[in-house]
Parts: structure tokens; C-alpha cells; sequence
């Protein structure tokens, strides 16, 4: 497992089995998208995702994968891993950049409303024939939000595809609800800590093929995982979450919340300052 209290194993499972929440999908109501469509919107609320929107061209994409180069190998050096770089913008000001881009909002904003909040950051890269996978699951699991009014942001820093293990979503898996989960075992090579089982019952798996500087965005209640990479290239994307202002957290995690769109009326999130570490 990471270093993040965003993964963390069976403390935060016992913490969150206290913690009442509402795990339902709250569809999309937006009527006037900004830089969304109305059928772009009519499918997230359908299918649970959108993929390959854009956001970064190839002089900015090589700029993102040249300063994770830099970061991974510091982490690295410090002890950690490829999977280890995580609530990132609270420690570097480039991730909290990357987490408040206005394009980003922008997409994010056309989902879940006008006030918005960015409260995670963290990196999946799957190094060259890494081995571990991400089993079947639901970010909801992990995180002591609600109502689930969230969405995680997948931005590419590399090309991801099917040789390289992109990421999978089961579409549809969101309408649900909550899923039973077992706990992963560690023989079982799995990136995190649970797995659902017979995740296709649920719906059809699509690759979330994108190129770098692409992201996807997918709810929280959203079946998704990924294959070990087998291939001789890299496959790193950094993971943004977003939910509605009013969404509670739990666990503190209130103090992760950035505000990225309109404002915050109950001054529940701690809106957090730009690092200034680099």
C-alpha cells in the first residue's frame, strides 16, 4: 500500500465503517454546459465516464512528464515507489497547478455544479513490466465523503492503451450503488486493497484509452481497474478529485479541499494554500 491516507488499509476501513454516508449516484443536472455538450453530459449520467476530452498539447504534455520524471526519481531516492506520490498538491505547487487548471475545472464544473472542490491528487505509474494490477472496485470505498456527489480526473501523462494497461471501466456500474468488496490479498499483486468480484455482471468493460495530455473523468460509484503492465513502456496517470462543495468529509480530510469554482458557504473545506516546493 502507499504512504496516503487516501489508501490506507484496514484503519481507515474500521474508520469508515462508522462514518454514515449516502452512497448513491446524484446524476449530472447541468442544463447549460460551458465546454461540455448536453449528450456528453446525457452519457456521463448514463454510462458513469467520459474519456479522451483534451487539455494539454504536446509542448505542455512533455513539460507534465518531464517534471514526474524528476519527482519520481526523488521519491524514489527518498525510499518510496512508482504508486507512493500521493495527496501530492498539499507538498508540490506543480501538482496543485495541475489540480486547479482551469481547463480541468472548467470540464469538472459542467458536472458537479458551480462550487466545486479539488481535495486529491495522486499518481498511478505503472513502470515497465510492473506486475501489479488494480482489481475491480470503486473509489467511493476509500473515501469518507458524502454524499457521493464526486468524480476522479484521470490526466495522462504517458500514452495509456491496452498494451500498457490503461485503465477499464465497467459501463453503467454506477447505478448500483455501494458494492460488497473482499479485502485483496497480498499474493494477489493488487495495487490497493479490495476487489470486487464478478465486476461484468454490472455492465460492459471499456478501455479508457487515452493519449498524454487526454484526461477521463469517472464517478466515484464507478466499477474501474486495470491489468498489470506486461509491456516495455511506461504508464503513468495522475489521479484529481473533485466533489461538490456540499459534500462532507470525514476523517479530516476536509483539510485537503481546495476551492477550484464558485465558493464554499459553509467553510466545511480548509482551502489550502499553493506550496511552495516545486
Amino acid at each position: 500500500m502507499t504512504e496516503s491516507k487516501e489508501f490506507k488499509a484496514v484503519p481507515l476501513e474500521d474508520e469508515l465503517s462508522q462514518i454514515e454516508r449516502d452512497l448513491k449516484f446524484y446524476p449530472s443536472t447541468t442544463t447549460d454546459p460551458q465546454v461540455l455538450t448536453s449528450s456528453q453530459i446525457e452519457q456521463f449520467n448514463q454510462n458513469g465516464y467520459l474519456r479522451s476530452l483534451p487539455v494539454f498539447n504536446e509542448q505542455e504534455v512533455q513539460e507534465n512528464r518531464e517534471y514526474f520524471d524528476r519527482l519520481l526519481e526523488s521519491v524514489i531516492a527518498a525510499g518510496g515507489d512508482s504508486y507512493s506520490i500521493s495527496t501530492a498538491h498539499m507538498k508540490y505547487g506543480k501538482v496543485y497547478d495541475l489540480l486547479t487548471h482551469p481547463q480541468i475545472v472548467a470540464y469538472v464544473k459542467d458536472l458537479l455544479g458551480e462550487n466545486v472542490i479539488a481535495w486529491g491528487s495522486h499518481f498511478f505509474c505503472k513502470m515497465p513490466q510492473d506486475g501489479k494490477s488494480v482489481a475491480w472496485h470503486q473509489d467511493a470505498s476509500y473515501w469518507p465523503l458524502s454524499p457521493s456527489k464526486a468524480v476522479t480526473v484521470w490526466l495522462a501523462i504517458d500514452d495509456a492503451d491496452p498494451e500498457n494497461a490503461n485503465m477499464r471501466f465497467i459501463a453503467g456500474s454506477h447505478h448500483h450503488g455501494h458494492m460488497t468488496y473482499r479485502p485483496s490479498g497480498s499474493h494477489e499483486d493488487n495495487v490497493l486493497n479490495q476487489t470486487i468480484e464478478n465486476a461484468e455482471q454490472y455492465g460492459t468493460p471499456v478501455d479508457d484509452t487515452l493519449q498524454a495530455g487526454e484526461i477521463s473523468i469517472h464517478s466515484d460509484l464507478l466499477l474501474h481497474g486495470s491489468e498489470a503492465n506486461q509491456s516495455d513502456r511506461r504508464r503513468c496517470g495522475l489521479t484529481l478529485r473533485y466533489c461538490a462543495a456540499d459534500v462532507r468529509a470525514g476523517m479530516d480530510w476536509n483539510a485537503k479541499g481546495v476551492i477550484v469554482s464558485g465558493a464554499d458557504p459553509s467553510g466545511h473545506w480548509l482551502n489550502p494554500a499553493r506550496p511552495e516546493n516545486d
